[in-house]
């Protein structure tokens, strides 16, 4: 699709140096002409206030009105919504209190949007992780956030708990574990195995002291304990996803999977070939990036659901670059990267984050984005866009 450049930016390159990029006029993405084939949420990010009074390193301030209609533009494009998850700053800076919360606001919004989906993260992150910790108050943290999310009737993501890392001894206190809870809850949860780099207290997940081979985690001795919870639990499963960054992985675990249980992918860097699929199957999507790129996402799925195999590429090839930026080591830093382009798309006054974590990527890795962004046809209104790009090089000292 042809594009013409219509605003030229100065953008910072390594070394100091300044270049002129020239801002072509966005892509217009059609809204979801029919239901998508695939099941497909977004975790969505959290607004901060940024008048509040509270500290932002001790005290998350969150602005429920902006995160919520940030809920309300994502279901407007047909995408479910995962809340309370990594990227809503869930252990970064946003509290087990706040997330309850924000799982409560969400739930209620979505009563008045026709077919809207909502899944919510549940965890232990009220529970100090210490490798002195007995299983049974990790058991009972996941069994406190499970039973609050579902009497406000809200549907589970059982998230991987950074406190049954710390002192899980072996595989079977994972199975122990997570047999107690499937074991109890009212509707099949999402199993979320989220990898070491999104979070380095998650390495070794599901193998307990013997997570580690020849210095590195290994995936696939633990990926065979997980699948052994989900076969002994598959009618309480209604899938997993797996944030491992790495799509062999993630199809060899797919095929494996029982009957009726899902696979949905968490890979921000490979996550178009993984929904598609292949003749053996194909994948969901629960996806930080969906956050980020949700309009692109909605058109491509809508073009997937309508045997366009090419629209769908077409519209997703250039979002690859820029999710694999934007998720690129540190990986948890992720989140910047999403508030970023909600900003410099109108949908926040401000790029301040829960946690002051707006500073957690430099401007030379912002102003890369902002290029990513433009070249996937993602920004929205770029005279917009180009003027707050350079109110933020403006605070970092740099003439635009």
């Amino acid at each position: 699709m042809k594009r013409d450049a219509i605003l030229t930016i100065k953008l910072p390159r390594a070394g100091g140096r300044m270049q002129d990029y020239s801002v072509r006029e966005p892509r217009r993405f059609d809204p979801p002409a029919r239901a998508f084939t695939r099941r497909a949420l977004a975790a969505a990010h959290v607004v901060a206030d940024a008048l509040s009074t509270k500290d932002p390193w001790l005290e998350p301030a969150i602005d429920w009105e902006r995160s919520i209609a940030y809920r309300r533009h994502l279901w407007s494009l047909g995408l479910g919504v995962a809340e309370a998850m990594d990227t809503a700053q869930r252990g970064m800076g946003v509290d087990w209190a706040n997330s309850l919360e924000l799982v409560r606001r969400t739930l209620d919004a979505a009563q008045d949007v026709p077919g809207a989906v909502v899944a919510s993260g549940a965890g232990t992150d009220h529970l100090a992780p210490a490798k002195e910790l007995k299983l049974e108050q990790v058991i009972a943290a996941y069994e406190e956030q499970c039973t609050a999310i579902e009497a406000l009737g809200g549907r589970i993501v059982l998230m991987a708990s950074r406190a049954l890392a710390a002192c899980a001894k072996s595989p079977d206190d994972y199975g122990r574990v997570y047999d107690r809870i499937l074991t109890q809850v009212k509707q099949p949860v999402v199993i979320h195995w989220l990898g070491e780099m999104f979070d380095p207290a998650l390495e070794g997940y599901w193998l307990g002291g013997t997570g580690r081979r020849g210095g590195k985690a290994d995936h696939h001795a633990a990926m065979e304990v997980c699948l052994d919870v989900i076969a002994r639990n598959a009618p309480k499963v209604d899938g997993v996803k797996v944030s491992l960054l790495d799509k062999d992985k993630e199809i060899a675990m797919r095929r494996r999977l029982p009957n009726g249980v899902a696979m949905y992918t968490g890979d921000d860097f490979n996550f178009a070939e993984l929904i598609e699929g292949d003749a053996e199957g194909h994948s969901q999507a629960l996806l930080g990036i969906f956050d980020a790129i949700a309009p692109a996402a909605s058109a491509a799925l809508s073009a997937l659901a309508a045997g366009d195999r090419a629209a769908y590429y077409e519209i997703l090839a250039p979002t690859l670059p820029l999710s694999r930026h934007m998720f690129c080591a540190p990986t948890r830093f992720y989140k910047t990267g999403v508030i970023f382009m909600a900003w410099l798309n109108g949908h926040q006054d401000h790029f301040v984050m829960v946690g002051g974590q707006q500073s957690a990527r430099h401007i030379l890795h912002l102003s890369e984005l902002f290029r990513l962004a433009d070249a996937a046809g993602l920004l929205a209104d770029p005279a917009r866009a180009c003027a707050r790009m350079r109110q933020l090089l403006a605070v970092h000292g740099i003439g635009a």
